[in-house]
Formats: C-alpha cells, structure tokens, sequence
C-alpha cells in the first residue's frame, strides 16, 4: 500500500494560535478549523476570509516561499481569486519554518463534483492559463519534476507502469507514452507554471464556472505543457475537446501531445500514491482513463 509522505512535524491548532498570537495579534479572535491536509502543507481556515497555510514537511518549506514571492504577481493577472498572501510568517520555537497567511478562495473543490458538473468551467480554466502562462522572469524555480522535458520523467513512468496489478492497461498507456516522450519538446521561453493543477485545486462557482485556483506551491518555470493536462484530470472527452478548442491557434498539436503525457505522469503518480487519500485516487483514476480515451 502507498500513501502520502509522512509528515516531518504534525501543525496542531494550538500551535496555529499561538503563531498567530505572537505575529497578527489582530487576528487572534477569528475562529480557526483545519480544512486540509495534503502532501506538502496544512491549511487552516482563520475566519471567513483568511486562511492559515504550513508546511508540513522539510521538502514543503521552499514551497510556501514560493507562493509568498510569486502569488502576488499571479493575482494580479489572474481573471479568477487565487491565495495571495497577506502575512508571511516566520519560524518560532513552536513551528520551525516558515509559514502564510493566504487570502481565502471560496468555491466548491472540482474534486467533488461530477464529470458533467464541471464543464462549465471549461471557459474559465482556459482564461486562467492564457493569464497565467507568460515568460517567466529570470530566477523563477524550475521544479524538478513539473515542465520538464518529459524524458526527465521516463524511469518514473516505466517504474510505476511495471506494477501490472495497479495497471493492468500498462501497454496501452506505454504507447501513449511513447507517442508524448517522441513529440518535440519546447522550444519558447520558460512559462509561468501552476504545477499542480487539478481538481482538488481547482474550484468552481455554484453554477459549475470557475470560482478560483488554489495550491501554488509548485508554482514555477517550464514546458506550460504540464498545466495544460488538466483537460484529462477535470473534463470527459467533450469538455476536452471544448477546452482545447479555446486556446485556438495559442496552443499547438505538439503541446497538447505533451499534455497528455503529462496527464498520465500525474494521473499515475496519484493512484500510485494515493492509497490513503480516496479523493487524490479518484482524481488519478479519473485522469488515467481520459488518457486512454485519447
């Protein structure tokens, strides 16, 4: 069985009220409920409209200085409310690292709605990432393992598809995979990237549109390739096809190829890791058959 990362230190609320006692004394009164708890970070709920956001593991601490240095910028362009930052917090004797306070984003977690249900947010996704995707300025992170060259991925990939019991279409998702590594990398300027961008961080208004994009800490430089699978993590094969036709001529056959090469390096890395974590397995489970619907 394969889980998430253990965690390095364990955030109790306790230790959430006494940084925020110590560091935004004017925000101690709000009312605080843990509201996630993902691979990399802990989040908070700290009234209506804030949320606490802490690492929760060694390899998460660059993450959240991340977000606090470039989700500002991104806000700024973004059609749709993203966490920026309005507090960062430093390490204390009771928490060792760096730490957020974040704008919080309301909407319901794309995770948690049906196939149908999500289509209409075709048209917002695509506007975010038109927004989003812009040179990167120079010294922006390159993530070792998001917007990559995705031979940079292969032993991954071949080391997950050789457990034929988790995936038992591992020949049908090898030739996709071959078919993505042999498409022409990029070859323009390193892009802004979400990295993670899926539907546990995708939100959406009660109407189905989008309501904002959360979860920046793999924010970075690169192939925007990577952000562009989440036309198989989020849509069927219709809104995908909506999804794609809304980048017009922005967006070439290579990229999208690519895309689904990166579909299917995510989709198997949660179902490969997500054992404890039902909705991060659906989300992988979901994407993996899109990538084989083509």
């Amino acid at each position: 069985m394969a889980g998430m990362p253990a965690a390095t230190v364990e955030v109790s609320a306790a230790v959430v009220r006494a940084l925020i006692r110590d560091q935004r004394p004017d925000l101690a009164s709000r009312s605080l409920i843990r509201v996630a708890n993902g691979w990399d970070n802990t989040t908070f709920r700290l009234g209506d409209d804030l949320a606490v956001r802490l690492p929760r593991r060694d390899e998460a601490v660059q993450l959240i200085l991340h977000e606090q240095q470039y989700l500002p910028g991104i806000a700024g362009r973004s059609p749709v409310p993203v966490p920026v930052p309005v507090h960062a917090g430093w390490p204390t004797s009771d928490f060792p690292w760096p730490w957020s306070i974040v704008r919080w984003v309301s909407g319901t977690a794309a995770v948690d709605a049906g196939p149908a249900d999500r289509a209409p947010a075709v048209d917002g996704l695509a506007a975010f990432l038109r927004a989003l995707h812009v040179p990167a300025a120079a010294g922006v992170p390159v993530n070792p393992v998001r917007g990559v060259p995705l031979l940079d991925r292969n032993a991954v990939v071949h080391e997950r598809l050789g457990d034929r019991d988790r995936y038992p279409q591992s020949a049908e998702l090898m030739a996709v995979w071959a078919q993505a590594c042999a498409a022409p990398v990029w070859d323009g300027p390193a892009m802004m990237l979400h990295g993670d961008l899926h539907p546990a961080n995708i939100l959406l208004a009660a109407d189905g549109s989008l309501a904002g994009v959360i979860d920046f800490g793999d924010v970075g430089a690169g192939d925007p390739a990577v952000d562009l699978a989440v036309g198989w993590l989020m849509f069927d094969a219709g809104a995908r096809q909506r999804f794609i036709g809304a980048f017009g001529s922005s967006v070439d056959g290579c990229s999208w190829t690519r895309a689904r090469g990166w579909a299917l390096v995510l989709s198997t890395a949660m179902l490969s890791n997500s054992d404890d974590n039902r909705p991060m397995f659906s989300v992988g489970d979901f994407g993996l058959r899109q990538v084989l619907a083509g």
